[in-house]
């Protein structure tokens, strides 16, 4: 598959033949760092619209389990039990954070992925900045309110109002992001889309400032032997789902249809064996 581009448009499926189309495969969503499931509303409506089972997780750490410590294992391990909750295999969604968990879940359950969209999420966690960001986020807790005030004007400058009110609702995870990048340290990522051989689509907003590795990133799914494909987002940055939602729902529902297809061309091989 090859890179393309999205343009936005009117969201909904191709109407074709009833008796054609395959099940629809369940998603699972994957939030990004501070933030919580409630970021992928305006999707979750979308798959609904379409008749697709659809879940979005709060992580450790984030959401209703803000209390909680992150770690990638318990993190991985929300996954694993939203897709055991859906039936036992999905296409797996997540976004910055959320893609890093889901590539890491994929490696370790790759019976359970049907496929995976990776968005936001293409610098290895080995880069050079890691350092700084670190020491970024440290910085940042020990304030007072934590960042709040900057990080409710970051959302405000950067999102429209529905995307304030959906990234918001959930609360933010201000004390999270050390967590995060401590526990995200170690992980071999490109290591991990070497393993397994479910379809990939790698996302990325065009002013992402996470694309640097995509091409890196592609190259591992492949190497693994998914069938992979790129979508760049026009004028979207690193929230590329909030930031251009219209054009990252039809990518998302382009995948669901791709996926049924592949899941059912599997069972068929998985019959005739």
């Amino acid at each position: 598959m090859t890179a393309r581009t999205a343009r936005a448009g009117p969201v909904g499926p191709v109407p074709v033949p009833a008796a054609t189309v395959p099940a629809p495969v369940p998603v699972v969503l994957v939030h990004g760092s501070r933030t919580s499931a409630t970021m992928w509303r305006r999707q979750v409506a979308a798959l609904g619209r379409g008749g697709v089972p659809a879940t979005a997780v709060d992580l450790p750490g984030h959401g209703g389990r803000r209390e909680e410590p992150f770690t990638l294992d318990g993190a991985v391990e929300a996954v694993r039990r939203a897709v055991d909750g859906a039936g036992g295999r999905a296409l797996v969604v997540g976004l910055s954070l959320g893609g890093y968990v889901a590539i890491e879940h994929r490696a370790r359950y790759p019976g359970q992925s049907a496929g995976l969209v990776a968005a936001s999420c293409c610098t290895t966690s080995s880069s050079w900045l890691r350092p700084a960001w670190l020491s970024l986020a440290r910085w940042i807790e020990a304030w007072p309110d934590h960042g709040a005030r900057l990080n409710d004007t970051f959302v405000r400058l950067a999102l429209d109002a529905e995307g304030v009110r959906d990234i918001g609702a959930g609360g933010f995870a201000l004390r999270a992001m050390t967590q995060v990048l401590r526990e995200l340290g170690p992980t071999d990522t490109l290591g991990a889309l070497m393993t397994a051989r479910s379809p990939v689509w790698i996302v990325n907003g065009r002013y992402d400032h996470f694309r640097a590795q995509e091409r890196a990133f592609m190259a591992a799914a492949r190497a693994g032997g998914a069938p992979t494909r790129l979508v760049v987002v026009p004028h979207a940055r690193h929230l590329v789902s909030l930031d251009a939602p219209v054009a990252f729902t039809r990518v998302l529902l382009e995948a669901v249809a791709a996926t049924a297809w592949s899941e059912r061309d599997r069972a068929v091989e998985y019959a005739s064996a």
